[in-house]
């Protein structure tokens, strides 16, 4: 049974349904109902007091997210890391539909449309691309991973989702796999000199890039360089970003008072810009509680890393920490200007269907690396069969 919100005894052995429920750690979980509340709590105020469109679809997906993560974390690690390939063998088919039958959204090939709802594999891929390291790193030995013939094959892997993601165009999803996939490297131990000239090869490539950048990708850079060049056209949305910000002050405007965003000056308030509403109406308070949550599960996040006996729940527990900050990061530093402007959502508070599952998802994962972080797994994941 679990013995505190970052501890527990795990287990070594195989262990039972029943075992695996008093091994759950219910902290997380309240974190995650908490920041999901909310987001609740800020889709019912930009609807103007209804819930919805936004703030019942967002309940339910939540709700479907939870089930998500139980049956996830309840699964034996040694399952998922069988699985590990074929799961993104399906995400890469998924991409590769995309190009082939997916349908545009706001200017993007991005989505293949399921019926009930609309899938983004690129979002499906963030997880399923850990998974696939963690596998291929756990086979190898520390003096094995910086050998060249064994860290070609993750750049692949890392490489031909990302020339897909790119191709949508997508490339605030692109970077994210690109350091998710780096940082995995990272953690698995590979040598310096790589990331040297990785580094070195990169500042190089940079006017080949800005080449092959499209002109609003080119244009999202200068307006972040210069927001006040376009006030009224490509530099708007960070400029009521800021406004935004700024008017909120330390306990903000009141909950569904906010101004900026209730008199439609916010632009997509919903989703990307809904940190700008919430700091707006509950101010810095608001803002900082938020981030505290994001750190409370974050630091439970390294925790289990750092507790796992095992080096596939070690990477995917560390994987899932990365992908979980760098959603964090990138979105409030682009709404605060600090960054250019791309479609990365707030996790679990902006509205979306696919981002909100493919992160409960992730939080599964950790959570079943949490209950079999004594166990000792071999090299060979097909010995559990």
């Amino acid at each position: 049974m679990s013995d505190g919100f970052f501890g527990g005894p795990g287990g070594g052995r195989d262990l039972r349904i029943k075992e695996k429920f008093f091994e759950f750690n219910w902290g997380l979980l309240l974190l995650l109902i908490a920041i999901a509340s909310m987001g609740f709590a800020m889709l019912y105020s930009v609807a103007d007091g209804n819930w919805d469109p936004w703030a019942t679809r967002q309940i339910i997906r939540f709700g479907m997210g939870v089930v998500i993560l139980f049956v996830v974390a309840f699964i034996d690690v040694r399952v998922w890391m069988s699985l590990a390939y074929p799961a993104y063998a399906v995400s890469l088919l998924l991409l590769v539909g995309v190009e082939l039958f997916g349908f545009k959204g706001m200017g993007a090939q991005r989505w293949i449309n399921l019926g009930f709802m609309q899938l983004q594999p690129s979002e499906l891929m963030k997880i399923t691309l850990i998974l696939a390291l963690a596998r291929y790193f756990h086979a190898l030995t520390l003096e094995q991973v910086s050998r060249i013939r064994f860290v070609i094959p993750p750049l692949i892997m890392i490489g031909v989702p990302m020339a897909l993601v790119l191709k949508q165009p997508d490339l605030g999803t692109a970077v994210l796999l690109a350091v998710v996939g780096v940082s995995l490297l990272f953690l698995a131990g590979l040598a310096w000199r790589y990331f040297i000239v990785a580094g070195i090869a990169m500042m190089g490539a940079i006017p080949v890039i800005w080449s092959r950048l499209h002109d609003y990708q080119k244009q999202r850079v200068l307006t972040f360089m210069d927001p006040e060049s376009d006030p009224l056209g490509s530099g708007y949305h960070i400029l009521q970003s800021k406004i935004a910000l700024g008017s909120g002050g330390l306990f903000g405007k009141g909950f569904m008072q906010g101004t900026q965003a209730h008199l439609n000056f916010l632009p997509e308030k919903h989703t990307d810009f809904i940190f700008t509403m919430l700091a707006e109406e509950l101010g810095l308070v608001g803002g900082v509680t938020l981030m505290v949550l994001y750190l409370m599960v974050l630091l439970f996040g390294i925790t289990v890393g750092l507790q796992t006996r095992n080096q596939f729940g070690r990477l995917v527990a560390l994987g899932v920490v990365v992908n979980f900050f760098l959603y964090i990061f990138i979105n409030i530093a682009m709404v605060m200007g600090l960054l250019p402007v791309v479609g990365v959502p707030l996790p679990l508070v902006s509205y979306g269907g696919t981002a909100m599952l493919t992160l409960m998802m992730g939080f599964g994962l950790l959570m079943c690396v949490y209950i079999h972080r004594n166990m000792e797994i071999n090299r060979n994941p097909t010995s559990f069969w």
